[in-house]
């Protein structure tokens, strides 16, 4: 194991090295960076987009029998009470996977299925039957998978080995009921693993920042006629990641969830407010009509593979980008859970963060839609002209008071993403060190290099932030492989602790393998 802020420097130099080539290469010759990712993208897509499909689903349906199951009553983290209040704690977790979707997605994407209805459906876009598989389709991208894959079973996992067993809080942890304390000391498997998903994490996090200067500056640009410019967006980035940073260096208990509890009651306060002066009505009966249709067609759309094209520019994107984000997740979503239960950790993970997430894009979304169905090419037109920026603004400045809204939007948005920033900083430090409470100089380290390497990515044009967003779904191929044990070690280790704490009776094959090597003993 690691020593108190020991960095792990042959993971430090191959995850940041990868991330400085990658870098170097875009400014060598950006298409060619392009191609070989476009390549390696369709690649991914071709050969683990139904992998992913199916570990999606696995991973939620486990989770949820394991939440209502006995296992349900397992307390995590050898903690008696939790560190936090609900609220605060549901608002960490909710602001640090949201990020950019949190209002450009929520604007732009229901109302890219309901100008083009997805494949899966067969309604005429453009009209009120296009409403509900619009809303639906970004409910599935949105809901229930993409929250459970990032803190439910990998989550038990880590706070097992790391809270129960003494190991340290890194990515490989999620493979000790396996392999042992052999995976922790001079493993090469145990680096690759680490590397990978801090790769993966990084990739991740620097996309939502280049496309919030990006955004952000259209935004501004359109608001009080700023140029949009790369000073501009720069600037955007720099302020950011000066939040970020504060936040980082204050820790779990005081920036990151002072930030994430503004966040949330902010947004809440833009939800009242769209509803409100907007059409409350009909986002209302579109939220629980579209519920119902995500739910009826909830397997269905989950498994579908009809069309491989559509899927790896939406599906499969999606789940690439939050696969990624899953062994740090895992690890951030442990290091504020301790002292839960598994009932309480998957149903605010996997039950109530997707609930009010997609309510959350039928109230920004669904009124888009709304004015669109009244008044065609209101938001359409902004959409296909200037991208997801101008959709949102072109929603809100529909609404009384557009302006002061629009301006209230974008200042949440860039807290999402700073949210996410420091959250993930913070969690990169705690994977190189294996420490709860990683040095601040190296928090702050993690949070300039990824804004650093946004803004050189937007210097040298579109295009790198692009090979970015592709290159996400690369890095989720290797993390995927790390993810799939969880399939059944969450239920595993659920058992052994289960039996510690009195809930049930440790099966014979489980008492075999909880006092061998493979569960570290």
């Amino acid at each position: 194991m690691s020593k108190k802020n020991e960095i792990d420097w042959p993971v430090m130099i191959i995850s940041g090295g990868l991330l400085v080539l990658f870098v170097l290469a875009s400014i060598i010759n950006v298409n060619f960076v392009s191609n070989i990712v476009n390549v390696t993208f369709g690649w991914s897509v071709d050969y683990f987009g139904y992998f992913w499909q199916v570990l999606m689903v696995a991973t939620f349906f486990i989770a949820i029998f394991l939440a209502f199951s006995r296992y349900g009553q397992v307390k995590l983290g050898k903690k008696e009470e939790p560190e936090m209040g609900n609220f605060k704690w549901i608002s960490i977790i909710m602001c640090t996977l949201l990020a950019g979707g949190g209002v450009f997605w929520a604007a732009a994407e229901p109302m890219y299925h309901f100008l083009s209805v997805p494949t899966y459906y067969n309604a005429e876009a453009g009209t009120a039957q296009a409403v509900g598989p619009a809303l639906a389709q970004s409910y599935l991208h949105w809901g229930f998978l993409a929250w459970a894959i990032l803190g439910t079973l990998s989550a038990i996992v880590i706070m097992y080995g790391a809270y129960h067993k003494g190991m340290p809080l890194k990515p490989r942890t999620l493979l000790y009921p396996m392999f042992g304390e052999s995976i922790m000391k001079n493993s090469v498997l145990g680096t690759a693993v680490d590397a990978f998903s801090i790769i993966a994490v990084a990739a991740g996090t620097i996309g939502p920042i280049g496309f919030l200067g990006l955004q952000a500056a259209y935004g501004v640009n359109a608001l009080f006629g700023i140029p949009n410019t790369f000073l501009t967006q720069f600037l955007i980035i720099a302020g950011l990641i000066s939040i970020a940073s504060i936040s980082a260096v204050t820790g779990v208990h005081k920036g990151i969830q002072i930030l994430s509890r503004f966040n949330v009651v902010f947004t809440l306060c833009l939800i009242l407010a769209v509803l409100a002066l907007g059409p409350h009505t009909f986002i209302l009966k579109s939220f629980f009509n579209s519920m119902g249709s995500y739910a009826t067609d909830f397997l269905p759309m989950s498994f579908y593979n009809g069309d491989t094209q559509w899927l790896g520019f939406w599906t499969v994107f999606f789940w690439g980008w939050f696969i990624g984000y899953g062994p740090m997740m895992a690890i951030f979503i442990g290091r504020v859970s301790r002292g839960r239960t598994i009932r309480q950790l998957v149903t605010a993970v996997a039950i109530i963060s997707p609930i009010v997430t997609n309510f959350w894009f039928t109230v920004v979304g669904g009124t888009g839609i709304f004015f669109e169905l009244q008044t065609p090419g209101s938001v359409s037109e902004a959409l296909n002209t200037g991208g997801m920026p101008a959709a949102m603004i072109a929603i809100v400045e529909q609404l009384p008071i557009g302006t002061f809204l629009v301006a209230a939007f974008l200042i949440v948005t860039v807290l999402f993403v700073a949210t996410t920033s420091d959250s993930m900083s913070y969690t990169i430090s705690m994977a190189l060190t294996g420490d709860s409470n990683p040095s601040s100089s190296l928090r702050v380290f993690w949070a300039v290099t990824m804004g650093a390497v946004a803004s050189v990515l937007l210097l040298i044009g579109g295009g790198g932030i692009d090979a970015l967003q592709s290159f996400i779904v690369v890095t989720a191929v290797p993390v995927s492989i790390i993810l799939l044990p969880m399939l059944w070690l969450a239920p595993k280790v659920s058992s052994i602790l289960a039996a510690e704490q009195g809930i049930e009776t440790l099966p014979k094959v489980y008492k075999e393998t909880a006092s061998s090597t493979s569960f570290g003993k």
